[in-house]
C-alpha cells in the first residue's frame, strides 16, 4: 500500500490561511489503512485546524468529505461533489490523489495534507515498512520475496557489500542487511542456487530515467492467462 504521514499542523495551517472555505477530503483507501488519511484522521485534522491561534486572521470555514479512491479520475469526476462556495481543497490522499483532484477540479487549488512516504506493508501493529520501489522489473522470484533494491541501502543486486556485520547494515545497527535476509531465506527453502545466479545490470530507463511512467490497457486486450 501507499504509506503517508500527515504534515505538521503549522505547515497545513499556513498553506490554507488565505482561503475562506476549505473542504478537507480524506481518502478511504491506502492512507486509511495506515491511519493517516481516513475519516477519523480527516475529522481530527478539521478539529485541530479550527483553532484561531494557528492563523493571523482566524481560521477558514472547514468541512469534511471522505472519498474512496482519490487517485481514480473517473470516480472523482462522477461522484465527488465540491460545494460551490469552497475555494480550496485540502487533500488527505497520497501525491497521486492530490494531483488527480488538482486535474479534475482545476483551477480550484488542491493542498496536500500528507507527505507520501513509500510503498510498504504492515509488519506489526502500528508499524509500516517500505517494501517496494516500483522499479518496473520485479526480481522477487530469485530473492526469496525480499527486494534488494528497496531494502538494501546501496541497492545491490548480487549479494552484500563489505559493510554488513552480523546481519546488520552499516548505515545503522537497527537496519537489517537485505542480502543477509535473502540468503537465510533461500537456505531455509533449499534454493541457494538462486543466490549463485548473476543478475545483469538493471535497465534503469523503465524505472525513472524516462520520466513519469504510464501503463495503458485497451478493452479486449488479452489477459496474462491467455498469452501462454
Amino acid at each position: 500500500m501507499i504509506v503517508g504521514k500527515i504534515k505538521s499542523i503549522e505547515e497545513i495551517a499556513s498553506s490554507i490561511a488565505d482561503f475562506r472555505k476549505v473542504l478537507i477530503v480524506g481518502c478511504g483507501s491506502c492512507v486509511t489503512v495506515c491511519q493517516s488519511g481516513g475519516d477519523k484522521e480527516a475529522r481530527a485534522l478539521a478539529r485541530d485546524l479550527s483553532f484561531a491561534q494557528c492563523y493571523k486572521d482566524g481560521p477558514p470555514s472547514l468541512s469534511v468529505e471522505v472519498f474512496q479512491r482519490q487517485c481514480e479520475r473517473d470516480l472523482v469526476k462522477t461522484y465527488l461533489r465540491i460545494p460551490e462556495d469552497v475555494d480550496a481543497i485540502l487533500s488527505l490522499g497520497c501525491g497521486a490523489g492530490v494531483q488527480t483532484l488538482a486535474d479534475v477540479f482545476d483551477p480550484l487549488p488542491v493542498v496536500p495534507a500528507l507527505n507520501t512516504s513509500f510503498l510498504g506493508a504492515l509488519d506489526e501493529p502500528g508499524l509500516w515498512r517500505e517494501k517496494c520501489r516500483g522499479c518496473g522489473d520485479c526480481l522477487l522470484t530469485f530473492t526469496a520475496g525480499i527486494c534488494p533494491l528497496t531494502r538494501c541501502a546501496k541497492r545491490l543486486l548480487n549479494g552484500p557489500c563489505g559493510g554488513s556485520v552480523n546481519g546488520k547494515c552499516e548505515v545503522g545497527e537497527d537496519v537489517d542487511c537485505a542480502w543477509h535476509l535473502i540468503v537465510e531465506r533461500l537456505a531455509e527453502r533449499g534454493r541457494l542456487e538462486d543466490y549463485e545466479k548473476i543478475n545483469a545490470p538493471r535497465d534503469w530507463s523503465i524505472e525513472r530515467a524516462g520520466g513519469p511512467r504510464s501503463l495503458q490497457r485497451h478493452r479486449g486486450d488479452a489477459s496474462p492467462d491467455t498469452l501462454c
